[in-house]
Order: C-alpha cells, then sequence, then structure tokens
C-alpha cells in the first residue's frame, strides 16, 4: 500500500522518494549507503504492514508503533545495534519459515529488512512528534469521488413508464423479477403532494375539484399549482435549516437569545421560493457578503455559517486563554464541518484529531479548511456598512439638532431641583456624585456596583436619611407601601418579584443605553434617574418644596411648581416590556408600557397639597431582564420663579414643537436591518494540531480543500485573505467536475421525498456510508441538475411527476404473477421502490395541519419568530413553554421561536430533532408519549375545540358534522361501520371527542 502522509512530507520527498527507493534497490548491498530517511523510507514499511495492529487505540502486544517510544521503551529496537534489536528478530526468520510479523499479509521483503536494519544502526531517529497513522479504508477510487458519469437513459420497458426516473427503477425491478406497484387514487396523490410539497393538508373543496377534474393533465397541474406556491418555501426551508442546525438562541450553558437569526431562516425560505439556482444558493451561504457585498440578501445568506450552537462562555466571558482557544476550536470545527457535510457529505471532522480512518482525508487537510474559515467570528451585524454609514449619519445630525432645542427649552424654563442629583446625594443643585444610588430594599447609600438583588422583599418600605427622599420599596403584586407616612397603593401591575442593582444617579448596572429618543442623558449638560425594574422610589415635595423658596421672601410653599421628565427604556428590547408608574401622594397620574424606541415626555403641575412624589418600574410581567427604565433630566420647579412672559412661553412652545418634527423625523428613519451572521477578519495563522489538542500545535498550514489523496489542493497561502479564501472554496464546492456536490442534494431531495435516499446515509458519502442502491440514476439525476441550470424545482417536478413516486404504498393483494419474485422475500426494505414508501409526518406538518384544519393557521409570513414561552433572564435563561393559544402564536411552526437547550415537550415528543445537532435524517420514533401529546396536550385540546366549534358553525346535523371532520382531518369519507360509530361517541359525548379521537389516529399523522 502507499503511504499515508501529510502533505508537507509528501511534496517535499516526492521525488527523493523514487530516487531513494530506487538506489536502495541497486545500492542496497553496497558498502557506503545513502543514510536512510523515516519518513519516506521507514514510515511506509510501519504504515503498509504494522500500524493497522499496533496504534494508538489497538495495541496489540501492548505495543504500538504510531510513535517510537515503545519500540525503545519495551526494547524492540537498540539504537545503534541492530543484532540485538527484537524488532528485527520479529521481521525475519530461518530459510522456508515464515517470520512471526506481520501475521497478516506478506511478509517484508529483504530491502525492507536491509533498510530497517540500516535506520537502527544509524540510531534509530524517530522525528519528533511524527506519527505513522493507519491507511483509511477507503482511497481516491472510492465511488462518490469519481467524476459524475453521463449516463444514458435507458431503453422503455415493454408496458413501462417513459419517464426518465422510472425507466431506471423499472429497469432495476425487471433484473430482480419484481414489477411496479399500481398508481394510488386521486385523493391519496392529493394528500401525499401537498405535504411533500407545502407541508399542509388539502381543503376538502380542493381534494373534490381534483378528484373530479377530467384534464389528464391534472396531476402535473398541482404539482405545479403547489411549487409556485409560497407554502413550498416554508416546508422545504425546514429541511434545509435541519442540516445547517439553525436556532433561535446559542446553546451552550448560557443559552442566550439570537434575537437576529430569523433574517436567515427568511432567506433560506425566499431562496427555495424563487428556485434559486443550487450552485448559487450555496456560493451566497459561504461568500455572500463577498460576492455582492450591497445586496441585502446575499449578505444574509452568510448566517449560515453562524447557524450552530456557539459558546458564549468559552469565547467571551473565559477569562483562561487556554478555555477560549478551545471554544474557539469547537467554533472552526462546527463551520467547517456544517460546510463539507450540507453540502459534500464528507465527515471531515473526524479527521481534526488524526487522520480520517475510513476516507481519504488526512488531518492536515482538516486544518486546511478550518484555515478558510479562521477569520470569521459569529456575531450580529449589519446587512450593508454604506446603508449603516448613511443611517448614522442622519441620525446625528437630527439628534444634535434636537439637543440643541432642548438646551435652549431648559435655559428658557429655568433649572430648578434636579431629582437625579437628589439620588446622587446632593442638594438638588449639581453637588449629587454620578454613579451614587439608593439600594431599594434597604434605603441605604450604594456606591459601587451590583446586579441581581437578594433578599427581595416585595411591598416593604424603607425609609431613607435623604432629607428629599422619603423612602424606597421594591413593588408588590399587591399592596405597597411607598410612604412612611402609611401611604399605600393597590395599582401596581404583577410583576416578578425581582430587582437589579439600585436606584441610581445616572445608568444602572450594564444599562445598554442611556440615549431616550435623541438625547443622552449621561451626558453633560443632562442628568438621568436609572431606576431598574422592580424598583420604586417617594420623594418629599415638601422637603424640596422648602430648598425652591429657600432665599426668596417673595416665594411661599403655596406656590404652584411643576414636575418634568423625558422617561424612556435603557434595554435592548425593542418590542414594549416594562412599565414605568407617576403616582402624587399614591394616586396614579401617568402609567406607560415602554420598549427601546418609546420616548414619554412628562410635564405636570403639582397640586399645593401633593406631599410625596413616587416613581415605579415594573416588569410588565414578563420577567425583569432588560428593563431598565430611566427618568431623564427630572426637575421640580417653582412655577411662580419662573414665570415668564408670554414672548418666551411662545417661543418655548415653538421650540417644543420643533422638537417634536425632529423627533418624527428621527423616529422615521429605519436603522439597517441586523441579522446574526459573521464577521470578517484578517485570517491568524493555523497548525496541524496533534491528537486536536490548542495546545498542542504543529506545523503551519495554508487554507485549502480535499485532495482526495491526489494533488494537493490548496487556495493560497497564509497571507490570503479571508475574501480569496472563501471564494475559493465556495467555488469549489459548486464547480461541475465536483464529484459530490450535485449527487449529494439530489440524494437529499429524494430522500425527502421517499423517506430514503438513493445514498440511506444522506450526510455521508464515504466508506462510513451506505452505498447508492441505484448508482445510474444518481448520477444521471446529478448531470440533469446541472443541466436544468441548478434548479431544484425542477428535479421536485420530476420526482413526483413519476409513477414511481405515483405508486401505493402497500403491498399488492392477491397470488404473485408467475416469473415474479415475491417482493417482501427479495426486498422487504424496499430499496428498490417497487411501492411507495410510507411516512410519517414530522412534529412541524403534525402542528401546523392541526392548526389548518381547525382553521386557526396565521399564514402571515417572514419576519421574527413568535414565541411560544415567557421568557426570565437570569444567567442561563429561563424558557417557561405556554400553550400556544393566540394568533401571533398559530403561524407555521418554521417561524418558531427555537430555543436550543430547552426544547418544547410537545414537539419533541414528535420528534422534532435537537438543534445543537446536525439533522440529515430524522429520527422516526413510536412511543406512548406521543400518543398522550396528541390526545391530552393543552394546545391539542384547545385546538379540538376550534376543530369542533368551524364543524358545527357550519352544519347542524350530526352525520354532515362527521363527513366534514373526516375529509377535514383524514381527507376522506367515513366508511359505514366509522359512522356509526363517530355517530355514537357524537351523541354521547359531543363533537369534541371525535375531534380529539380523528387528531390522533394514526391516518391522519402518516403519509398512506
Amino acid at each position: 500500500m502507499r503511504m499515508y502522509l501529510p502533505k508537507p512530507f509528501q511534496r517535499r520527498t516526492q521525488c527523493t522518494v523514487i530516487v531513494l527507493m530506487t538506489l536502495g534497490m541497486l545500492c542496497c548491498r553496497a558498502s557506503v549507503a545513502a543514510p536512510v530517511d523515516f519518513v519516506t523510507q521507514i514510515a511506509p514499511i510501519l504504515q503498509q504492514h504494522c500500524v493497522h495492529c499496533h496504534n494508538e487505540t489497538r495495541k496489540s502486544g501492548e505495543l504500538s508503533l504510531a510513535f517510537g517510544k515503545d519500540l525503545l521503551s519495551l526494547e524492540f529496537v537498540v539504537p545503534g545495534e541492530p543484532e540485538n534489536s527484537h524488532l528485527i528478530d520479529t521481521v525475519t526468520a530461518d530459510a522456508g519459515e515464515r517470520p512471526s510479523m506481520p501475521e497478516e499479509g506478506s511478509p517484508l521483503s529483504e530491502d525492507q529488512v536491509t533498510t530497517i536494519r540500516q535506520w537502527i544502526a544509524e540510531g534509530a531517529k524517530w522525528p519528533e512528534g511524527f506519527e505513522v497513522q493507519p491507511k483509511p479504508k477507503a482511497d481516491g477510487s472510492w465511488w462518490s469521488l469519481q467524476q459524475v458519469a453521463d449516463v444514458p437513459l435507458p431503453d422503455v420497458l415493454p408496458g413501462g413508464s417513459s419517464h426518465p426516473i422510472d425507466r431506471f427503477i423499472q429497469r432495476r425491478l425487471k433484473q430482480e423479477q419484481l414489477s411496479p406497484s399500481p398508481q394510488a387514487d386521486r385523493r391519496t396523490l392529493i394528500r401525499r403532494l401537498y405535504y411533500d410539497l407545502i407541508g399542509l393538508p388539502p381543503t376538502p373543496e380542493a381534494v373534490a375539484a381534483f378528484v373530479a377534474d377530467p384534464d389528464p393533465k391534472a396531476y402535473e397541474n398541482l404539482v405545479d399549482q403547489l411549487l409556485d406556491s409560497d407554502h413550498f418555501g416554508e416546508r422545504w426551508a425546514r429541511h434545509w435549516l435541519d442540516i445547517a442546525h439553525y436556532a433561535d438562541t446559542h446553546g451552550f450553558e448560557r443559552d442566550k437569545l439570537r434575537d437576529n437569526a430569523w433574517r436567515y431562516r427568511d432567506y433560506v425560505i425566499r431562496a427555495f421560493n424563487d428556485d434559486k439556482p443550487y450552485d448559487r444558493f450555496l456560493r451566497e451561504q459561504i461568500a455572500g457578503d463577498l460576492i455582492a457585498p450591497d445586496a441585502p440578501d446575499s449578505v444574509i445568506a452568510t448566517g449560515f455559517l453562524a447557524a450552530g450552537p456557539w459558546d458564549f462562555v468559552g469565547q467571551v466571558e473565559a477569562r483562561s486563554p487556554i478555555l477560549r482557544r478551545a471554544a474557539r476550536a469547537l467554533d472552526l470545527d462546527d463551520m467547517v464541518t456544517q460546510v463539507m457535510t450540507s453540502t459534500m457529505a464528507m465527515t471531515v471532522n473526524c479527521a481534526r484529531c488524526h487522520d480520517h480512518k475510513l476516507d481519504p482525508i488526512t488531518q492536515r487537510e482538516y486544518y486546511q479548511l478550518t484555515a478558510v474559515f479562521a477569520g470569521l467570528s459569529r456575531k450580529d451585524r449589519v446587512v450593508s456598512h454604506a446603508a449603516q454609514s448613511d443611517y448614522e449619519s442622519n441620525k446625528a445630525r437630527l439628534e444634535k439638532s434636537i439637543a440643541d432645542l432642548q438646551t435652549e427649552i431648559t435655559q428658557l424654563q429655568g433649572e430648578g431641583v434636579d431629582l437625579a442629583d437628589i439620588v446622587g446625594g446632593g442638594n438638588g443643585y449639581g453637588s449629587g456624585k454620578k454613579g451614587r444610588g439608593i439600594d431599594p430594599r434597604t434605603g441605604l447609600v450604594q456606591e459601587s456596583s451590583v446586579s441581581s438583588l437578594g433578599d427581595v422583599r416585595s411591598g416593604h418600605f424603607s425609609a431613607s436619611d435623604n432629607p428629599f427622599v422619603d423612602g424606597v420599596f421594591i413593588p408588590a403584586s399587591l399592596k405597597t407601601q411607598i410612604s412612611s407616612t402609611g401611604v399605600f397603593v393597590s395599582e401596581l401591575p404583577n410583576n416578578s418579584g425581582n430587582a437589579w442593582d439600585a436606584i441610581r444617579h445616572g445608568p444602572v448596572t450594564s444599562q445598554f443605553s442611556s440615549t431616550l429618543g435623541s438625547t443622552d442623558y449621561n451626558a453633560d449638560g443632562h442628568s438621568m434617574i436609572g431606576l431598574h425594574a422592580n424598583a420604586g422610589i417617594t420623594f418629599d415635595l415638601d422637603a424640596i418644596r422648602d430648598a425652591l423658596i429657600l432665599g426668596k421672601p417673595e416665594a411661599t410653599k403655596t406656590d404652584g411648581f411643576e414636575f418634568s421628565t423625558t422617561v424612556g427604556y435603557g434595554g435592548r428590547t425593542v418590542e414594549p416590556s416594562a412599565e414605568f408608574h407617576i403616582l402624587f401622594d399614591g394616586e396614579l397620574i401617568l402609567r406607560k408600557r415602554i420598549g427601546r424606541n418609546d420616548v414619554v415626555h412628562v410635564s405636570r403641575a403639582i397640586p399645593s397639597s401633593t406631599r410625596f412624589l413616587t416613581l415605579v418600574s415594573t416588569d410588565g410581567g414578563n420577567g425583569y431582564g432588560h428593563d431598565q427604565v430611566s427618568f431623564g433630566d427630572p426637575r421640580i420647579r417653582s412655577v411662580a420663579a419662573t414665570e415668564i412672559a408670554d414672548q418666551k412661553r411662545e417661543q418655548i412652545d415653538r421650540l417644543r414643537s420643533q422638537v417634536s418634527e425632529l423627533e418624527l423625523e428621527l423616529k422615521s428613519l429605519v436603522a439597517p436591518p441586523v441579522f446574526f451572521g459573521v464577521a470578517p477578519q484578517n485570517p491568524p495563522a493555523v497548525h496541524v494540531l496533534s491528537r486536536g489538542d490548542p495546545e498542542s500545535p504543529g506545523e503551519a498550514v495554508s487554507p485549502g480543500g480535499l485532495s482526495w489523496s491526489k494533488e494537493p489542493l490548496e487556495f493560497g497561502d497564509a497571507t490570503t485573505s479571508d475574501k480569496e479564501r472563501r471564494l475559493a472554496i465556495a467555488d469549489w464546492i459548486v464547480d461541475p467536475q465536483n464529484p459530490l456536490t450535485s449527487r449529494v442534494i439530489v440524494n437529499r431531495l429524494w430522500h425527502w421525498h421517499f423517506g430514503s435516499g438513493i445514498v440511506d446515509t444522506p450526510s455521508d458519502f464515504g466508506f462510513g456510508g451506505s452505498l447508492p442502491t441505484h448508482p445510474d440514476l444518481l448520477d444521471w439525476l446529478a448531470s440533469e441538475l446541472v443541466r436544468q441550470k441548478w434548479s431544484l424545482k425542477a428535479i421536485h417536478r420530476l420526482i413526483v411527476t413519476s409513477q414511481t413516486y405515483q405508486q401505493v404504498s402497500h403491498r399488492r393483494a392477491g397470488a404473485i404473477p408467475p416469473g415474479e419474485n415475491d417482493p417482501a422475500v427479495i426486498d422487504v426494505d424496499n430499496k428498490l421502490l417497487w411501492r411507495m414508501n410510507g411516512r410519517r409526518l414530522e412534529a412541524e406538518a403534525v402542528r401546523d395541519s392541526v392548526l389548518a384544519i381547525s382553521g386557526k393557521l396565521n399564514a402571515e409570513m417572514y419576519g421574527p419568530g413568535f414565541r411560544d414561552f415567557d421568557y426570565q433572564e437570569a444567567y442561563a435563561p429561563i424558557y417557561t413553554y405556554k400553550t400556544a393559544d393566540s394568533p401571533e402564536l398559530w403561524r407555521r411552526s418554521v417561524y418558531r421561536f427555537t430555543v436550543r437547550t430547552t426544547p418544547s415537550s410537545f414537539m419533541t415528543a414528535l420528534d422534532c430533532p435537537d438543534p445543537a445537532n446536525f439533522t440529515p435524517k430524522r429520527n422516526v420514533t413510536t412511543t406512548a408519549l406521543q400518543s398522550l401529546a396528541m390526545f391530552n396536550n393543552d394546545f391539542m385540546l384547545r385546538q379540538s375545540r376550534y376543530l369542533a366549534d368551524r364543524i358545527a358553525a357550519e352544519s347542524d346535523q350530526v352525520d354532515n358534522q362527521i363527513e366534514l371532520a373526516f375529509q377535514l382531518v383524514l381527507v376522506r369519507s367515513p366508511s359505514t361501520k366509522e359512522l356509526q360509530g363517530a355517530r355514537e361517541l357524537v351523541q354521547q359525548f359531543g363533537l369534541l371527542h371525535l375531534c380529539r379521537a380523528l387528531l390522533n389516529a394514526n391516518e391522519f399523522v402518516n403519509l398512506d
């Protein structure tokens, strides 16, 4: 066998090997021989004859010849003394006898033994770190690595179909003395087509029309109609997202939200609906930001590279550089594995620690692939940097104009007492310390930054030593004391009972932004109270009035005063999340729910009798994460002291009007979309890692691809840019000469239509995978894809219009015709497709069908995913699932916000896959839990009720109701026996229970 070594050794020594081997044969007995080169002369002998049994994982005789240490420690070799080396004894024998080693295969030749003797005599030097690895079981001659053959169509058999696919299938069936099954009836076919192409059931009206359609092209017309449906992309995107192991959270220990991942999901849906050429589809997902940097779709496509899990702790929070390197190595492994398994069905990740045991992929090639993506990091990024620059420029211009106007208004109004300064321990006129706060649990001054608060007592009021602050509290869901005089309030909404940080003069700990609208209230010239939910503070207005009139004999405490502030949300959440409340003596003056883009300007007169001003923030009942409420420039002014002439009042009103106009313009600015993808930078050096350990780097490698044991395939060198690397690998993958790409995708389509691929391991076309059942058909389909300009819809149409696809799925009744074999004996697994395969609907198709049948399906497409859970911010976020019982939660399952570490129990019971893993082929299990979920899950109970209501609204006749229920759920009429049983069930228990029973039927969750 040929030596299978890392490519640098091969390149440096290729010519030398030939020369030395030739010279060795001619001159091995010469008195003076050239020094033995271990890499090119000894390692090939060990690889061919020894390491199969003597390696690091299989140490026959406790000896490994992968490295040199065992040869010395076990005294098989004595450097410089071949005559005393046991290794020579094992590979030689007396005349007529066989050497004891190797046990299998031919013995070493005389020249090979002489070479080993010379190597030992020269000191038995083994290059440091060099590993002799077993040769893989497959080489460059493996079937899937050969060029796609130009296969001619088989002849049409007598009485057979002329359809290209049927010619291949029926020829193979004839060879096995089998015949195809008859065509399924139209009711079966329309249900099969609907589910395969759009993932939804046909309506009774559609079924009736198709069954009665006399047009001989009715079936083909239906295929075209479904391929043109927008629902097609929703159905087939889900298949691709399985391969991309897409989800909307990071996974790992801190399964944080990915609020912007959905744009990639929408890209995939649109790509399938638009029939984007598959080669372009792949190129965009690998290098779309480089191919068309100003085309949003092309840029968003690279979300593919970031779709998998990401270790936030290891990549961001870990302080240990060792942990960071380990996390980064796993991150790059995920990218490489995703690209290569999804596009070429090669298990390259098996070569991370050593050469691939089964396929001709070296460890060096694995790290060359890693080098292609080494310059990428996962993060939220803008779609267009140019658009982002324009947006920021316009935003800055408007914000400056508004800030200037606000400053002018403040100067005209007079300053008054600054409540934020008071929170910071000041007198209201600038003596307070920015950043200082008051602990809402105790009323004590809090200097240091804190985060989540413990020992929280909701509803407990704590007095403050600050003369202007009566006290603080954490609001309870029911009755809460808000003043030292015993004022209570019971109008506050439910909240989580959790609290975060102190009430601050300035932003709270980890506040996302101090900018409200267009003004940064933490900047010079402004002030703010940071009030993270859930907390409240009550100011003593009597004390503040005293301060305002101090030194002003003409002023009195009965003069008019006003409170003004700008309230906003400092957290990340765009949708309204937290609530603020303003109260005078416990009476609610203003309450509003706000999110990231909301700003509320407040200006309220304070009655002279009012003693207390209370500010409260609550979390809105959905967890307190990010609920950072801010009160910007909170002031109390004496109206008498700041009365101004009508001219000034008119001037202020005019300025406020200008501010309002500018704020409307600012609000109308649309920020360029952000998506979770990859951000490129200069690629760092990449090294082969010994045993895959980031702490054991070996030789540096340049970016490259897989050579299948032929000439090395390189995409440049260490100086090659990220752009050149990714474009090179994208072009290599979609090159029509690549033997894998077209084969892999047509096989995936075949698998998703028939339940089993021509190759039954859709993501492994190597030695560890299955062999193709119809290799000629696979190559013909692969070639046809390229001939059809990489149109996937063309292949879909080809598959579903074949007679093979339209066969019944059950075994034919009656005796086997003379001259034919029994298919249940010859082909029990139906590999030859003498009938159609029955299949179970996936979890998403089941859920979507239930909604469609009940009449509750929300057909809204695209946009952020719906969240069928309550989210609670924590170190490891808490996802608590709830019943999807509102229109926004009734969208198709492809739009579900998918959580990695906390999956939906209902969907999991129906075999919805774990998005932490690549899923080329879904598990299909049958468990009691599935029946219980379909019968008793709250979602199913409510949808059964909606279905019963829908049916009852259409007819009040029991038999008509039963007929419609069967048509909606099972796409057929009930049999006489079924009608009788259903009638008894409805009359005794009601229509609801019939609906529950039908939705739990095997016939509903299975195709055919």
